[in-house]
């Protein structure tokens, strides 16, 4: 009888990616960033183990939405006290912090405890297309999702 193999800690090898976000979709964009700091692109991929690596994201500012999600799509934050909500359309959104709009897409796609923390804890994102983690040297991710002509 066979064994299941189980990644240990110490076996797991984090690499660099650099995703160009320009042109993408938002939800495409966040569904595969989630998947690659989570590591599922592995074949070694273990649920209770961070096996994901680390992603640095550029051109946030040029992520789009399709069809009319930017009007009326709205972005929502409590303050916590009463009448403490307050509400922004998300075109409003990617343009003041297009950074917190790609970090808040993937944030919600990834488990919602200390694993999924340590799982963001892994994501750099930049509204330009300048980055300061060249000496990591990052490879370009190669993924094929269905690019938004732009407007």
């Amino acid at each position: 009888m066979q064994k299941t193999y189980m990644a240990k800690k110490e076996n797991v090898d984090h690499q660099w990616y650099l995703i160009d976000a320009a042109g993408l979709s938002l939800g495409r964009l966040a569904s595969e960033v989630a998947r690659l700091l989570k590591g599922k692109h592995k074949p070694t991929y273990t649920p209770h183990l961070d096996m994901g690596d680390y992603i640095v994201v550029i051109n946030a500012s040029k992520v789009v939405l399709t069809g009319r999600k930017a009007e009326q799509k709205y972005y929502y934050r409590h303050s916590g006290y009463p009448g403490g909500l307050k509400k922004i359309r998300y075109d409003q959104l990617l343009t003041r912090w297009p950074e917190r709009a790609v970090y808040l897409a993937v944030k919600r796609m990834l488990p919602s405890n200390r694993l999924g923390k340590a799982m963001l804890g892994k994501l750099k994102i930049y509204a330009g297309s300048q980055h300061p983690h060249e000496a990591q040297k990052p490879s370009h991710w190669q993924f094929r999702p269905k690019r938004v002509a732009e407007n």
